[in-house]
């Protein structure tokens, strides 16, 4: 009588009993990036638009004329040391650039500077290299196609070396009035984790944030939120206790144990 023979199928990646299967080359999205947590209940509800009106009064009451933390004088040194500070913070940017302009704080002489020594000014500052070669470059684009001025327009900007959207709205924001919303990383959590604005890109959260932000708050609306973000609504440990929209902030996991 003939042996049995075993299937030869080879079972891979099924869980063992009382183990769970590793994901692979899954990327965390949102949750850890925002500091939000995912309980299984279902999303909390929007704001509603007198809670958002409420949110930005505390915010004008308390500071009523926010201003951004990059040292500049104009609006070339503004888009400079906003090109500088990607994936840097601004106390650093603001060590390196006092000196660099005072060597060069028009695009013409910052041209003739050139790309070596600027880096040399910039070299505290992470990407130093590729940084000091964009603002060469779009130094010299602003000579060629702009009479060495920069542009009040989005499309415009957005078209110079090292200048994508972020940076393109905060020059419009600062420099021009505009009221325009740069998401960076602290917006980008402030807009998820309390629910104001969420979404799973940056371009998500400004979109949200155009449309739920009421007009007369939006000029400041982005200094207010980043300066929320830098120094209340942190990574970490948010300091929910000193959080002014604590009561209307729809966090499940607030760390005060009533709304402030």
């Amino acid at each position: 009588m003939a042996k049995k023979r075993a299937s030869g199928r080879k079972t891979t990646g099924a869980p063992t009993p009382g183990r769970q299967a590793k994901p692979t080359g899954a990327k965390l999205t949102g949750a850890k990036a925002t500091g939000t947590k995912t309980t299984g209940t279902k999303a909390p509800a929007p704001w509603t638009t007198t809670e958002v009106t409420e949110a930005f009064r505390r915010f004008r009451a308390a500071q009523p004329e926010p201003k951004g933390e990059l040292e500049h004088v104009d609006p070339y040194t503004l888009l400079i040391a906003v090109v500088l500070s990607a994936q840097a913070t601004d106390a650093g940017v603001n060590k390196a650039t006092p000196a660099l302009f005072a060597a060069a704080n028009t695009p013409a002489k910052m041209v003739a500077l050139g790309e070596a020594k600027v880096a040399d000014y910039i070299k505290t500052i992470g990407l130093f290299r590729t940084k000091a070669k964009n603002v060469i470059a779009l130094s010299q684009r602003l000579i060629d196609d702009y009479g060495g001025v920069v542009p009040p327009s989005r499309e415009a900007l957005e078209t110079l070396p090292g200048v994508g959207r972020k940076t393109a709205n905060v020059v419009l924001n600062i420099a021009f009035g505009e009221p325009t919303i740069a998401v960076d990383t602290h917006i980008f959590r402030v807009g998820n984790r309390t629910g104001l604005a969420p979404g799973k890109t940056p371009f998500e959260v400004e979109e949200k944030l155009l449309q739920v932000v009421p007009d007369e708050f939006k000029r400041h609306a982005h200094h207010w939120l980043i300066l929320h973000g830098r120094y209340v609504c942190v990574a970490r440990r948010p300091l929910c206790e000193k959080c002014l929209i604590a009561d209307l902030c729809r966090y499940p996991a607030k760390t005060l144990p009533v709304p402030a």
